[in-house]
Order: structure tokens, then sequence, then C-alpha cells
């Protein structure tokens, strides 16, 4: 046969010794890791081989980690990056007492750098308009069925307009949408039902993707098959249209969801409301998007305060 027979185990892709080994071909064979996670966990294990190279796994102490973490953290190494070095070797270590090779597992004693705050990614009101006149734009240049560019403009408009997620959004239905009340009727997580007022923007660009596809009942937004619209598919019109405006194409419909929550704080509308809108069971968890509106509020304020700084 050629190509050399079967195809070489990602497991023993390089030297380690035997409980690592042992540990990667368990992940491979009994837990179904990807090819990823195995390359990953075993760059971790050769990574800190390579710092200490000397004693065996059981008889390495927690400071050995501390140690190999502050040299980590010293050479700038993000500390999400440092944190996935460390769960590849935790899971090896669960793994060694798993199979009584160790009596105690030492990196429970090693706390892990706290996650950096991410905060949350979003789209200024003039690329909003921009990516709205994206798919108009297509469909006046007749660069797709008109229906479609429509529907995009629509669903572009609607996430903007509600910021609701995309699972809420694929799973709308025409009924779902009531132009009189402006209102949407939305299925959020734990089956959990609220009620998002709709802008006029997004009922007209609606109503004008209705009329063109010719839906009446059903899904709200079809695919060419006249099918519900999927997750997956209304992530790629997203990037089709964001390519089209010029923006970034790995901004995700969520950004969206993201842009419309701090839009609304950043024109003065109080927590709890975008809160609800939302669909946040907890406080907490809107009150990311007030570090956001901070952090600009702090950008204009070193930009244009003529004693800002020192």
């Amino acid at each position: 046969m050629k190509g050399g027979g079967r195809k070489k185990s990602l497991a023993k892709a390089s030297p380690l010794d035997r409980h690592a080994e042992e540990f990667l071909r368990h992940l491979e064979a009994e837990k179904n890791a990807s090819p990823q996670t195995i390359r990953t966990y075993r760059t971790s294990l050769e990574a800190f081989r390579k710092f200490r190279p000397s004693g065996a796994w059981t008889d390495l102490k927690p400071e050995d980690f501390r140690a190999w973490m502050l040299e980590l953290m010293k050479a700038s190494m993000a500390r999400a990056s440092v944190r996935l070095r460390f769960s590849a070797l935790r899971a090896f270590y669960a793994f060694l007492h798993m199979r009584r090779t160790i009596s105690k597992n030492v990196l429970l004693e090693v706390s892990l750098p706290k996650a950096e705050k991410q905060l949350p990614r979003f789209l200024t009101t003039s690329q909003v308009d921009a990516l709205v006149a994206a798919p108009v734009a297509a469909v006046k240049s007749k660069q797709a069925p008109t229906w479609m560019g429509l529907r995009d403009a629509a669903v572009i408009e609607l996430f903007y307009s509600t910021g609701m997620r995309l699972s809420e959004l694929v799973g709308l239905d025409v009924r779902d949408v009531d132009p009189i009340s402006e209102t949407a009727r939305v299925t959020g997580k734990g089956s959990r039902e609220r009620v998002c007022p709709v802008g006029g923007p997004a009922l007209e660009a609606i109503q004008r993707y209705r009329h063109a596809a010719s839906v009446h009942a059903g899904p709200l937004f079809i695919n060419k098959s006249r099918r519900r619209l999927s997750s997956r598919a209304v992530n790629s019109l997203l990037k089709l249209r964001l390519a089209q405006a010029g923006l970034p194409c790995d901004l995700s419909p969520h950004k969206l969801r993201h842009s419309f929550a701090t839009h609304l704080l950043d024109n003065g509308a109080d927590l709890r409301s975008v809160q609800t809108l939302l669909g946040h069971a907890s406080l907490s968890t809107t009150q990311i998007y007030t570090h956001v509106t901070i952090e600009r509020l702090k950008a204009a304020f070193m930009a244009a305060h003529p004693r800002a700084e020192a």
C-alpha cells in the first residue's frame, strides 16, 4: 500500500516518557479527543519538560509548577495561554491519579491566573448603517435574487433593533413579529419568553422581504429551499455582507447584540431595561456593557480634556 500504511497516531508524534504517552493515547482512544486537543496537550507537556527536564512526574511538587507559571508570566504570555498550558497539566495529573500512579494531584494546589475580562466588540452606528446598506446595494446591482438581499437586510436590521440572540432570531415565525404593536415575541434561554420592541426600519425591512419572498406563514426567515434559515446560514450571510461593507469579517451575529446594548447605554438607557431587552437572567451579565461605555468615556476624556494627563 502506497503512502506508508496506516496514518500515524497523533499521540505518538514525538517522544515523551511513558506516563505522558499513555495519557495522550488515553485522550485519543478513550476520550475521542480532537487532533487539535492532542497536539495542544502534547505541546504543553513538552514545554514543561523543557523547563524542568529532570525529576519524575510523581516526584514534582507544586513549587515546580508555580516556578514555570512565573516563567511564562515573565515572558509576557497571555493569561489565557497560561491557563491553557495548565489545563493540560491538570488533566494529565488527574489521569495519573485515576490510574493510581500518584496518590495526590499536586496541580490542585496551584492557583491559575484569573482569566482576563474581554470587553465585547461592537460596531459603531456608522458601521451598522454601512452593514445594513450592503445587501440593499447588492439588490440594486442585481448581484443576487432580490428577495435574498432584502432578507439579509431584514436579518441585520432585526438583530440590531432587538439585540436578540442568533438562536432566537432563526427560531422566529411570521406570527411572532407584530407590526401593529411593533414587537417581536422571542423564546430565549430556558424557554423563557419575552417581548422585544422592534424599530420602524426593521419592521419596514421585514415587510419588504416578506412581500418579495411571498412569506406569509411559518418560519420568518427562509433559505432558497424555503426552509427555515439555519444559524450557520446567518453566519455566512453576515460574513458576505461585512465584506461588501468593507468591515472586519470576523464580526459575528453576537456582535450586533453587543452593539445594540452598548448603543442603548451610550444614549442613556438604564441597565435594568437593557437587561430585560437582552433577556439576561442576571444583572451582572449585563454589567459588562457598562465597562465598554466607561472605557469609551475615558478615551474621550483623555483625548479632549486639556488637563487629562499630567
